[in-house]
């Protein structure tokens, strides 16, 4: 367990200098994520970015099985977009893009 937080704590280090490399903040940041076709995992999707006034699109995936969301929202820095990933990241079943 203690090795898993030390990789996630790397990955994110990692991450945070390539969004201060390559992305110019504040700006708008686009979020994917892909979630099964469940409502409920959808809703919880949305909820990390309450009050974000963040602009969602959905694509359901040819089977219906999965769902594709796009999250276009403001940003003031790397840490929030690392924010918001790890705040996804504690819903089951989500994968992020």
């Amino acid at each position: 367990m203690q090795e898993e937080n030390k990789n996630q704590e790397e990955f994110y280090k990692k991450f945070k200098e390539r969004l201060d490399d390559t992305t110019e903040f504040p700006s708008n940041y686009t979020f994917k994520f892909i979630v099964p076709t469940d409502n409920k995992r959808i809703a919880e999707v949305q909820r990390v970015f309450d009050g974000a006034r963040p602009q969602f699109s959905m694509k359901e995936s040819k089977t219906g099985k999965y769902t594709s969301v796009t999250v276009v929202t403001y940003v003031l820095d790397a840490d929030q977009v690392i924010h918001y990933y790890k705040s996804a990241a504690s819903i089951e079943d989500v994968m992020m893009l």
